[in-house]
């Protein structure tokens, strides 16, 4: 799609939520995530994609699939980069250059339930993620490019979620035995 098309897909549903904000708040589509066996899960969307995953090795895995872990970053990149894009098309920006990177360093000890050495539980979760976005565009500014993506990192759903902290609520089925 080219970018006036996306500009004005964007303007038309902006003019709808301003009539009726209430249009904004919708249930996202689900991700539905099924053990196969091992570490491999498949996850599936209701359109039909599938994605497995399996963990390294040294895990237990055979490490011929994605890790949920990178997954998660990939998920920030392309959300990053889509709304990059979107926010482009909106000013008039004409993109050369969109990549995305998503890094992050981790401690394994987390996964496995370790303690660090004062006794505390490793938590599992990403120490830390860092965004690299390399852009260029025709007639505009490096300070100009630099202000519109910060500006755009603010309307990123999943860079906000991992800066925000979403609170994620768990609800077990255990069923029938």
């Amino acid at each position: 799609m080219a970018a006036q098309d996306i500009a004005a897909a964007l303007e038309r549903v902006e003019s709808v939520l301003r009539r009726r904000p209430e249009a904004g708040l919708h249930d996202d589509a689900p991700a539905t995530a099924h053990w196969h066996s091992g570490t491999r899960v498949v996850s599936h969307h209701a359109n039909g994609t599938q994605v497995p995953t399996d963990m390294p090795g040294e895990f237990g895995g055979t490490g011929d699939h994605v890790t949920p872990g990178w997954l998660l970053r990939a998920g920030v990149a392309s959300c990053t980069a889509t709304t990059i894009a979107m926010v482009a098309a909106t000013e008039g920006i004409e993109l050369q250059t969109l990549e995305v990177q998503t890094t992050s360093r981790s401690d394994a000890r987390g996964l496995l339930g370790l303690a660090d050495a004062d006794g505390e539980p490793v938590n599992a979760r990403p120490l830390d993620m860092q965004l690299l976005v390399r852009i260029r565009a025709h007639g505009v500014a490096p300070d100009r490019l630099r202000a519109f993506v910060e500006e755009s990192m603010r309307r990123s759903p999943m860079a906000c979620a991992i800066h925000e902290a979403v609170p994620l609520a768990l609800s077990v089925d255990v069923g029938a035995a």
